[in-house]
């Protein structure tokens, strides 16, 4: 079985659900997942997870994101996109507008803030998808959600049409974030375009569309594509557990100072590190990456935070 990560450059039209099927039949092996649902009109960076990484869905889907996103300021609709169904249109509405002004009402977002997750959406109420209910033409009730936005920059404007850099936390709607803006300028917006630059640390430079990773199989390289699980962890220090002691490892026991070493055999001791070195990545004897411990202040050892034993 392939343990790794497959950082995917998602093409329009494809759901993330499409890139995971497709990608069990390259790799031959059901054990894979994505780390968060990108919109089939949008593009851009999907990690997908195989093997024992799929125990880093969760915490990829947790991380930062990057978007490049257009907007067509005066038109609003059903699902806040250019794919909707047009409810309001009024070119009017935009034609006096300015860059500075656009820029300063973007800016008020930047920060924390409530917002209203679409109806066009994957979010569940009562056991239901918003989206599944939307397309019965039920609209529901539902709670803001805080999410934060990091960045919020305006790259261009050719009115109507607007582009902007979003760094904003997970669950974060842009298509949404950019009505709410249009409703902020008076004149509504629609998103025209989307690409996710960045997630989870990764980013379009390291991605490969979906026919790059078919002709990478059909040439016998397609393990190339793949990134190790530890790629994931290189902000934390390297250590290995000493060889009388791979069982406590694999079976992810704590382990007291005298049973692990630096990368190089080195004694290690936790107080020769900086404060705000709190986990570290582990390896065995071989040199393979086995977790995630933390130190236990309490106790005096490192106690395990999440193991990716390979399958």
């Amino acid at each position: 079985m392939t343990n790794g990560i497959i950082i995917i450059h998602k093409e329009q039209d494809y759901t993330s659900a499409d890139v995971v099927a497709l990608l069990r039949g390259m790799f031959g092996q059901r054990k894979i997942g994505h780390t968060g649902t990108l919109d089939p009109n949008a593009t851009g960076v999907l990690p997908v997870c195989l093997g024992s990484a799929t125990k880093l869905c969760d915490m990829l889907t947790d991380q930062t994101k990057e978007y490049h996103a257009t907007l067509e300021l005066g038109k609003e609709s059903d699902t806040q996109d250019v794919w909707g169904t047009v409810t309001q249109k009024d070119p009017s509405l935009w034609q006096h507008l300015t860059k500075e002004e656009i820029c300063a009402a973007a800016a008020t977002f930047q920060g924390v803030y409530d917002q209203l997750p679409p109806m066009y959406s994957a979010v569940k109420i009562g056991g239901k998808r918003l989206y599944e209910l939307a397309r019965a033409g039920k609209e529901v009730e539902r709670k803001t959600r805080s999410v934060t936005i990091y960045e919020i920059e305006v790259l261009s404007v050719n009115l109507p049409n607007v582009e902007l850099r979003v760094r904003c936390s997970k669950g974060t709607y842009i298509r949404t974030l950019i009505a709410d803006l249009g409703e902020k300028l008076g004149c509504g917006a629609v998103m025209s375009a989307l690409i996710r630059t960045s997630s989870g640390g990764f980013d379009l430079s390291q991605a490969y569309t979906l026919e790059q990773v078919q002709e990478m199989k059909d040439t016998g390289r397609l393990l190339e594509t793949v990134l190790p699980v530890d790629s994931c962890f290189m902000e934390y220090p390297a250590i290995k557990v000493k060889e009388a002691y791979m069982d406590r490892l694999y079976n992810g026991n704590y382990l007291f100072e005298r049973m692990v070493s630096g990368m190089n055999g080195e004694k290690f001791r936790y107080e020769a590190y900086p404060e705000s070195i709190t986990e570290f990545r582990i390896y065995d004897i071989h040199g393979t990456f086995c977790g995630i411990y933390f130190w236990d202040a309490a106790h005096e050892n490192l106690h395990v935070r999440k193991m990716f034993l390979p399958m």
